[in-house]
C-alpha cells in the first residue's frame, strides 16, 4: 500500500475520514460534507449509536462518496500511540470496502500534528501486513483493495520527513514478520542465514559460521542441539557500523530453533505446528538490524543469532549427555526439549567475549512458564541492570510494546546446580521461566544484559489494532527505540 501526505483540502476520489469528536462534535470537513448531503452525517449519527467515543467507527454514503466518521474521544488525549491505534483502525475498517484510495483528513492545528500524522499512517501501515505467499486460491473477496492512503494534514512536508524514519522501522518489522511465517521446510538454519546475508544491500555486514567454525570455537552446547538433524547448524553475526569508530557496540542475540520438536523429549504432536516460530528471537534480531540500517542509525550494533533445529534423530542429544560450552562450563542435559538455552549459552558468550558490548540482549521463545506468568499480553523480561532494564521498559511504553521486568537472584540459581556437571539445562517445575534466565545469566561475565522471554508474544492468535493475526514482530520496535533513546542520544 502506498504512503502520501498532503495539505488539508477536499479529497477529490476515493473514501473519506474524517474525525468526531465525544459528544457528536464533527471537524469542518465533516461538517461541510453534512452541509452538502443534506444531512445525512448527522442522520446517520442520530439513527446509531455512534457518538465520537475513542476509535468508534461509522460509514456512511454522502454526495461526496464513502466517508468514514472516525471518533477520537477526548482530542487532549491524541497522542502518537493513540494515532497509530486509529491508524491500523481506519485500514480495518477500509482494506476490505472495495475502496482503491482513501484519504484521512487531520485537521488539528496543534504542532504535533506532522507527528501524529507520520505514526497514524504508521499504524496503518503495521496494520496492512498479510502473509498470502503460500495461499494460490485466495479469493478476490478475501483481498484488500486498498491501494493508496493520503495523510492530509498541515505541515505534510514534515510529516512525510517523520514517516520516512518511520517506515524503516515499519520494513523490519515486516522481515521479521515474513521469517516467523515461514515455514520450517522452506526457512530452515541455511536458508534463514541467507535472508540475513540479503542486508549486505543495506550496508549491514554479515557473516555466516558453520559447524566446521563453531567446532573450533568450542560451541559444544548449540551444536549439541544441532546435531540430531540432517541440516547443518549457523551462527550469523551481523554488524551495523554506524556510530563512531571509538564507540562501544551494543549487541542483541537471539535464538534461532527454526523448528523445534523437543529432541528425544519429544512435544505432545497437538500443537507441534506452532514451533516453526520457534525462531522468533532470531526473527526480531534480523529485523531490528534491517530497521536500523534502513533509517541509518548512528550506533554500532552487533546482531548473533544461532540457527538449529531440534530434531528426534538416531544422533540426537539424549537426556543425561553432558555439554562441554564455549566457556568451558558444562551441562548436564536433563530435557532435549530445554535447547533454546543452550544455543543462547554460546551465543551470549561469543558475544560477549568477541565484541566486548556495553550491554547485550537476548531474545527468546523460550518457556511456556512464561505464558503462564504474563499470558499473551506482555512480554517478561530480566536484568543485571537496573538503568538498562529502566531504559528498555520505557522504550517498550512508547511504542506500546508492554514489559514486565521478573526477579533473579541466588535462591533460583541454585536450582539450576548439577551433581555431575556445572549445571543441568531444566529445573523444577516452579519458576522455570525464572530459572532459565538464571541459567543465561552464567553466560554473560559482568556484561550489562536483559534476556526477553517473547513466548507469548511473538505470535498473535487474533488482529490487534496494529498486528493482524499471526507473526506480531513483537519487540522491534522497542529495540529500535532502545537505541534511539538509550544509545545514540548518549
Amino acid at each position: 500500500m502506498k504512503i502520501a501526505f498532503a495539505k488539508v483540502g477536499r479529497p477529490k476520489k476515493g473514501a473519506i475520514v474524517v474525525s468526531v469528536a465525544e459528544g457528536g462534535k464533527l471537524s469542518p470537513t465533516a461538517t461541510a460534507i453534512d452541509g452538502e448531503s443534506g444531512g445525512l452525517i448527522a442522520k446517520a449519527m442520530a439513527g446509531s449509536r455512534f457518538t465520537g467515543k475513542a476509535h468508534q467507527t461509522l460509514t456512511v454514503f454522502t454526495s461526496a462518496g464513502r466517508v468514514l466518521l472516525y471518533g477520537v474521544g477526548d482530542p487532549a488525549k491524541f497522542d502518537l500511540k493513540w494515532a497509530e491505534t486509529a491508524g491500523g483502525g481506519i485500514y480495518a475498517a477500509l482494506a476490505g470496502s472495495g475502496e482503491k484510495e482513501v484519504t484521512i483528513v487531520m485537521e488539528s492545528g496543534d504542532e504535533r500534528r506532522a507527528a501524529r500524522a507520520a505514526h497514524l499512517a504508521l499504524g496503518a501501515e503495521l496494520r496492512s501486513y498479510r502473509f498470502d505467499k503460500y495461499r494460490t486460491t485466495l479469493k478476490d473477496d478475501d483481498k484488500p483493495t486498498l491501494e493508496k492512503l493520503t495523510v492530509m494534514v498541515d505541515g505534510h512536508a514534515e510529516a512525510k520527513k517523520l514517516y520516512d524514519v518511520e517506515a524503516a522501522i515499519a520494513e523490519g518489522v515486516a522481515f521479521t514478520r515474513d521469517l516467523v511465517s515461514e515455514p520450517p521446510n522452506v526457512l530452515f538454519p541455511e536458508s534463514f542465514a541467507q535472508r540475513c546475508v540479503e542486508l549486505k544491500e543495506l550496508g549491514v555486514a554479515v557473516e555466516v559460521l558453520g559447524e566446521k567454525e563453531m567446532t573450533k570455537l568450542g560451541m559444544g552446547a548449540l551444536l549439541g542441539v544441532g546435531q540430531g538433524s540432517r541440516r547443518e547448524s549457523k551462527l550469523v553475526v551481523m554488524r551495523w557500523n554506524g556510530g563512531a569508530k571509538s564507540d562501544q557496540p551494543v549487541a542483541f542475540v537471539g535464538k534461532g530453533v527454526c523448528f523445534d520438536t523437543g529432541g528425544i523429549s519429544i512435544k505432545p504432536a497437538g500443537g507441534m505446528e506452532d514451533m516453526k516460530f520457534d525462531m522468533g528471537g532470531a526473527g526480531v534480531v534480523s529485523g531490528l538490524m534491517r530497521a536500523l540500517a534502513g533509517r541509518k542509525a548512528k550506533a554500532n550494533v552487533i546482531g548473533v543469532i544461532g540457527l538449529v533445529e531440534n530434531m528426534p534423530d538416531g544422533n540426537a542429544l539424549r537426556p543425561s549427555d553432558i555439554l562441554t560450552t564455549m566457556s568451558g562450563q558444562t551441562i548436564e542435559v536433563i530435557n532435549t526439549d530445554a535447547e533454546g538455552r543452550l544455543v543462547l549459552a554460546d551465543a551470549l558468550w561469543y558475544t560477549q567475549d568477541k565484541f566486548k558490548p556495553a550491554f547485550m540482549i537476548d531474545l527468546a521463545t523460550l518457556t511456556g512458564a512464561m505464558m503462564v506468568s504474563l499470558g499473551e499480553e506482555t512480554c517478561g523480561y530480566f536484568s543485571n541492570d537496573d538503568k538498562l532494564s529502566d531504559a528498555l521498559k520505557a522504550a517498550g511504553d512508547a511504542v506500546d510494546e508492554a514489559m514486565w521486568r521478573m526477579p533473579l537472584g541466588d535462591a533460583y540459581n541454585k536450582q539450576m546446580d548439577s551433581d555431575v556437571a556445572d549445571m543441568k539445562n531444566a529445573g523444577p517445575r516452579w519458576g522455570g521461566a525464572i530459572t532459565a534466565a538464571c541459567f543465561l545469566e552464567r553466560f554473560v561475565n559482568k556484561t550489562p544484559w536483559i534476556h526477553m522471554d517473547i513466548a507469548g508474544v511473538a505470535w498473535s492468535r487474533k488482529d490487534r489494532s496494529t498486528t493482524p493475526k499471526g507473526a506480531s514482530g513483537f519487540a522491534v520496535r522497542a529495540l529500535d527505540r532502545l537505541v534511539r533513546d538509550y544509545v545514540e542520544k548518549t
